[in-house]
């Protein structure tokens, strides 16, 4: 076991894990639900063509479905894999705590959670870890002392904790000090320009502890992208989530968002994930795609610099 001393996140790095150069995540909630394997080993295939590095899913994904079981986001991954061959091309980060058969952070279920996991994806290790969803049942130290035992033994290669408060993230830390764990390295909070709420509380705790943050629901379940708005009611399964944001808030949002867009010559969804690139702690935004159509914006915000003006102005309208 290592301990590692507390230090600023490096840049693109999370860990061993390096994303420079591709500062986006591809997240996998799709799969298996909105996506069939047609449609996303094409986004697959195009994220990878592209320079895309890692992809985001959950053991859990999509129990929610009818008729599914948990697993089938990370199985078609894995099938994805298989035909391609390029394991060594991604990361690959996936979650344990949500699945019907493996739910909670007691030790054994974290280890039996990764092996099926491991065995769904098809390959020999997990590179980023997380814990989904905390666990107030189980004594955080063991939660922690299960995830450090999955490097040791080469299961996992880094730790990452996701929708955890401020204080149970400084409970790891100090259940990771004072036994000599393994750290974790990532921190994955709902944050986007309308859900600021990481900002109060989580964002100094990521400092705190050198967690790079990599933010999901980056595009506000489609919001962000410009899908949503007066008298246009998109036939999908997330439009009722996205509808919410439909305020004078989010018209205020989506006017600022319009003319940056304007500016840069970009679709929306490139400027919504730009900001949230720029800001404190961010390693990498997540933001998924059910076809191919809608990738081209996500990967556009790997490279587009916004102006300290046009962050401002962001700011402001979603203040």
């Amino acid at each position: 076991m290592t301990q590692a001393t507390n230090s600023a996140p490096a840049g693109l790095a999370l860990g061993s894990l390096d994303l420079a150069g591709a500062p986006l995540v591809l997240g996998g909630n799709v799969f298996g639900w909105t996506a069939d394997d047609a449609a996303s080993f094409a986004v697959l295939d195009a994220f990878a063509d592209a320079g895309g590095r890692m992809l985001d899913t959950a053991d859990g994904y999509s129990a929610w479905v009818p008729g599914n079981s948990g697993g089938e986001s990370e199985a078609t991954i894995g099938r994805w894999l298989a035909r391609t061959g390029r394991r060594d091309d991604v990361l690959v980060a996936t979650k344990v705590s949500a699945h019907p058969q493996f739910r909670g952070l007691a030790a054994a279920n974290v280890r039996a959670a990764a092996e099926a996991s491991l065995k769904r994806l098809g390959t020999d290790r997990i590179d980023l870890y997380y814990a989904h969803f905390d666990d107030a049942d189980t004594p955080i130290e063991e939660t922690a002392a299960a995830f450090s035992a999955l490097v040791d033994d080469g299961l996992v290669r880094e730790i990452g904790v996701s929708n955890y408060t401020p204080g149970r993230i400084d409970e790891w830390f100090a259940a990771v000090d004072a036994a000599g764990l393994h750290r974790p390295v990532a921190l994955q909070p709902h944050y986007n320009l309308v859900e600021r709420g990481f900002e109060d509380g989580l964002r100094q705790a990521a400092e705190r502890h050198a967690l790079g943050v990599l933010p999901y629901y980056a595009l506000a379940s489609g919001f962000l992208a410009g899908t949503y708005r007066d008298g246009e009611a998109p036939d999908s399964p997330r439009a009722q989530g996205a509808a919410r944001y439909l305020d004078d808030r989010g018209r205020r949002v989506l006017a600022a968002l319009d003319d940056v867009a304007a500016a840069h010559d970009v679709p929306v969804a490139s400027v919504a994930l730009a900001w949230l690139r720029a800001q404190p702690t961010v390693v990498a935004p997540i933001a998924s795609a059910r076809h191919t159509g809608q990738l081209g914006a996500l990967l556009r915000s790997m490279t587009l610099e916004l102006t300290p003006d046009e962050l401002a102005r962001l700011d402001g309208a979603s203040a």
